[in-house]
């Protein structure tokens, strides 16, 4: 009760070595697969398996959960920092193509999943859609956690493919996510009876629409507010003041901003981590983009220094949050993905190989999004630019035919690496397909066991593949990609882009 206190106690030493053990192992684990595989989440997400419940169950239940939320609480900043630095202008200018692989990435997991466990396996068909829902999802803590690791390599927050990649992912778990509240609504529903007639069929309805329309409204008030009152105000009244404080008041601007949105999320009834990623793109647009703006500088030490300019909130976000995400929250949450697996459920002989069929073909249905990538580029009504490398080959004595063709061929093969790219970064699931089965399969009585455990399969597999796969393509040909066509692109200053 209030006015009451926590007794203190001192750890006892088998608790503190297993703390210790864990954040250590947990850092190795993620060092070594990233070695050998350039994916380091997997290690995460196999210490969590060992550590948790699902097999070796070291770590204390409340441990366990305490992980859990502090994990999410990691997911929402990877999920923040995506947004502050996105690319705005090539999220708009690629918006249709970005739509166009999100559809794709929802409707040929549902789709196939029907042919497979609907037809070929004999699920139920409410069964199938809440694990081919599951299988829709992209991962949006894995697609930054990817993006961000590459960045050594090539910043993909920085080139068209990635921009494409983002949007999609964020489109592909919002669908997911205003899926899993349909699925839990209608458990509700059908746990507590249909109580009012005509009156069960409104509240279906209401349950059903609800998040579909928190989700578009969301998508469209932010941009608008942002642009002709939020921006306005803050550039005319603001941000001049804003300069003198540095980084205090960019962290708590961030900081209300990013409660806001997703405080807004959550009481409309959409996603959370929507509202992470609209608070980061919200901030990158309302400072004013003029070189005379206090946020525009060419580093942080310059915003620092000078009194009329002011660090930008990437730079007070990697000044401040950037290392306990990624050395602390980022982990927990990859391993909290961990506790989440019911590991030893997983090996039978009949659950091995229908689980494997169905990783297979959970890979093709979001790997087939990349298509569009090559697609795109010869879209008849499309007026495309020129790549670096066409530029260079063409300004080459008076463009040779050989060495057109040459470039060509060459700028060919790079828009293939961009699609594999793009259709490998698809795949993982993560924690959005975990939430999606675990709410069909604990608070609704369609999801049979069986069909959990096929769905679990895939979204395990999947988390792993996609990543790993990613990595490889990253490390071979990640210079190739960013010089192509759909690789980096410049950067306009004074480009007046609302967030999408």
């Amino acid at each position: 009760m209030a006015g009451g206190f926590l007794p203190y106690h001192e750890p006892g030493i088998v608790d503190i070595l297993i703390l210790i053990s864990f954040f250590f192992i947990l850092s190795l684990a993620e060092w070594a697969s990233a070695k050998i595989i350039r994916a380091g989440i997997i290690g995460q997400i196999a210490v969590g398996i060992i550590y948790g419940k699902p097999l070796a169950d070291i770590l204390e239940l409340d441990w366990q959960k305490t992980f859990l939320f502090l994990g999410y609480v990691g997911l929402i900043l990877i999920i923040f920092e995506g947004g502050l630095n996105a690319r705005l202008d090539l999220l708009r200018a690629n918006l249709v193509l970005s739509m166009l692989g999100a559809a794709t990435g929802v409707c040929f997991p549902i789709g196939l999943s029907y042919l497979l466990l609907y037809f070929a396996f004999g699920y139920g068909a409410v069964e199938t859609f809440i694990v081919g829902a599951a299988l829709s999802a992209t991962s949006l803590g894995t697609t930054f956690a990817v993006i961000s690791s590459a960045s050594s390599t090539v910043d993909l927050a920085q080139t068209r493919v990635g921009s494409v990649l983002i949007s999609a992912a964020v489109i592909d778990d919002v669908v997911g996510l205003v899926m899993a509240s349909v699925i839990e609504n209608l458990g509700q529903l059908r746990g507590g009876g249909d109580s009012g007639g005509g009156g069960g069929g409104v509240n279906l309805g209401w349950l059903i629409g609800r998040p579909i329309v928190a989700s578009i409204a969301m998508a469209i008030v932010t941009p608008l507010a942002s642009k002709y009152l939020f921006a306005p105000t803050f550039r005319r009244f603001i941000e001049h003041d804003f300069a003198r404080f540095d980084h205090i008041s960019n962290i708590i601007l961030m900081t209300l901003s990013l409660c806001a949105f997703i405080t807004i999320a959550a009481y409309a009834g959409t996603s959370v981590l929507f509202g992470a990623f609209l608070a980061g793109t919200f901030l990158t647009y309302i400072p004013s983009k003029q070189p005379t703006g206090p946020f525009v500088v060419m580093s942080r030490e310059e915003g620092e220094k000078l009194a009329h300019k002011s660090p930008t909130f990437v730079h007070t976000f990697e000044r401040y949050l950037v290392d306990v995400q990624k050395y602390l929250m980022e982990p927990l949450f990859f391993a909290s993905i961990g506790f989440a697996i019911p590991f030893v459920q997983l090996w039978t002989g009949k659950r091995i190989w229908r689980g494997i069929v169905f990783t297979l073909l959970m890979v093709f249905a979001k790997f087939v999004v990349g298509v569009w990538v090559p697609i795109w580029g010869r879209w008849p009504a499309r007026k495309q630019e020129p790549s670096s490398a066409s530029v260079e080959s063409s300004g080459m004595e008076n463009g040779s035919q050989a060495r057109a063709e040459s470039g060509e061929v060459k700028d060919q093969a790079t828009t293939w690496l961009s699609a594999f790219l793009l259709g490998s970064a698809m795949v993982a699931r993560g924690e959005i397909g975990l939430l999606i089965i675990e709410i069909g399969y604990n608070e609704t009585s369609y999801v049979s066991e069986e069909a959990f455990i096929t769905g679990v399969w895939a979204i395990l597999l999947n988390t792993i593949i996609g990543p790993a796969t990613v990595g490889l393509l990253i490390k071979y040909c990640g210079r190739r990609i960013g010089e192509g066509e759909w690789g980096l692109q410049r950067s306009v200053i004074g480009m007046e882009v609302p967030p999408a």
